[in-house]
């Protein structure tokens, strides 16, 4: 019989493939927002993204369970639209994770948009093009590789979660058990083998983003040639 806990790895698979498809609908707008526009106020913007980077998880976890009970704005309208709960639920995962993410998806994005010529596009809006003809046609394939290292970041960070699930998901088999938490339970219950199997392979998983991460970004033109 196998140590490892498949059915907690299959939910947080299912979580961070979910996250990362939805943060992209959002990010790559507010990515361009945040690399093309230029205002005073913007700092203040760029701090609230990237405020989950530096945002204890528990106290992230915790106003977003304000949030999504029974009291909260959140979970309120949820429960108007759905008529059950948001707390504890696997969809309450998603709105976690989506705001605890954010920055890891966001931030690779912009940086790979501020690294564009802007007469290109200055340019292209000359010729009529729009700012979704633009976006579409010149600025996400110049920056497929970002694009792609954020979906491996926000894959990782989203697969790993600890606090914050936690706190909003609890630990239900199935539901809101995650692999982290299957880890964490195994320690608690001195179950070593399992936990050091599954930690063994997220280990490996998180290798292997980081190295696709860096593979995408490495910059094969900047080494030197050898003499």
């Amino acid at each position: 019989m196998s140590v490892i806990d498949w059915q907690a790895i299959a939910l947080s698979v299912r979580l961070a493939a979910l996250v990362v498809v939805i943060l992209l609908v959002l990010a790559v707008p507010l990515a361009w927002w945040l690399a093309f526009h230029r205002r005073r106020w913007m700092f203040l913007i760029e701090a609230v993204v990237a405020l989950p980077l530096v945002l204890p998880p528990t106290v992230l976890g915790f106003y977003m369970l304000l949030a999504m009970g029974s009291r909260g704005v959140l979970g309120r309208t949820w429960e108007a639209v759905t008529g059950h709960g948001l707390a504890f639920t696997f969809e309450g995962l998603v709105f976690a994770s989506l705001l605890y993410s954010l920055p890891f998806v966001v931030q690779p994005i912009a940086a790979s948009f501020a690294q564009l010529d802007r007469t290109m596009l200055e340019a292209a809006a000359t010729l009529g093009a729009s700012p979704w003809r633009r976006l579409t046609r010149i600025v996400l394939p110049l920056s497929l590789d970002g694009v792609l290292a954020a979906c491996v970041l926000g894959f990782a960070h989203t697969l790993g979660e600890f606090g914050v699930v936690l706190m909003v998901g609890g630990n239900l088999p199935g539901v809101t058990r995650t692999v982290s938490i299957s880890i964490y339970d195994d320690v608690q219950a001195l179950h070593l083998e399992a936990a050091h199997a599954t930690a063994l392979l997220l280990l490996g998983v998180s290798f292997a983003c980081l190295a696709a991460v860096y593979a995408l970004l490495r910059k094969p033109w900047a080494v030197a040639p050898l003499a």
